[in-house]
């Protein structure tokens, strides 16, 4: 496996912290009445709501297991779900305020909307930045240990269209470094068609919601 100075695990997170600052930004310039702007940012929240489910039970199913055979401890990964399962919680909330916004893009639902992202945003960069002071060093120094060699396997192993939409959300917006740690750990040709093809979707109904 290619050597980066970020670990995937990072990448992916700093995805997840520019998505919740565009949310909360597009709340906050929120045209109320607007229901097409609504359904704009509906279909940005099931992309990232699915993004998200999927990435913390992946951890718990794939990630933990890897983690444990070279050296993290029970008691770490248990406080780990743990956080997890207060950010499901702060999902489904906003799960709920996002089909109010919705139905009825009016004042108080685009406040409510509002809060419950700024609670999504606390719960989960909380975690996020709790996960990479513990285990980020842990993945760069075992990039090439069998158990973590076979994780990445194992997350490897999904249909190209998720797979597409999650790599062009993934380099939407990325930073050099992150970019740089996508490339180097994706096969060129591999990426290139994964967002180009398969990555179609995401960039025709999801990435344009962000440019207004």
């Amino acid at each position: 496996m290619a050597h980066t100075d970020m670990s995937m695990n990072k990448v992916i997170h700093g995805a997840f912290r520019r998505d919740l600052d565009r949310f909360i930004a597009a709340l906050d310039s929120f045209p109320v009445g607007d229901q097409r702007r609504a359904q704009e940012l509906d279909r940005a929240w099931a992309n990232f709501d699915d993004q998200l489910t999927y990435h913390h039970e992946g951890e718990h199913e794939t990630a933990w297991p890897a983690l444990q055979k070279i050296g993290v401890t029970p008691e770490l990964l248990a406080t780990m779900d743990a956080e997890h399962d207060t950010m499901a919680h702060a999902l489904a909330v906003t799960r709920t305020a996002m089909a109010d916004l919705v139905s009825n893009p009016g004042r108080e639902q685009v406040d409510q909307a509002r809060a419950a992202f700024e609670q999504l945003r606390t719960v989960t960069v909380t975690h996020l930045d709790h996960e990479e002071a513990e285990l980020e060093q842990v993945y760069l120094d075992n990039v090439d240990d069998p158990a973590i060699v076979e994780m990445g396997k194992k997350f490897a192993k999904v249909s190209p269209s998720r797979g597409g939409r999650f790599f062009a959300w993934l380099l939407d917006g990325a930073s050099p470094a992150e970019t740089a740690a996508v490339k180097g750990t994706v096969p060129g040709p591999v990426l290139t068609i994964m967002t180009g093809v398969f990555g179609r979707g995401y960039r025709k109904n999801v990435a344009p919601v962000w440019s207004r």
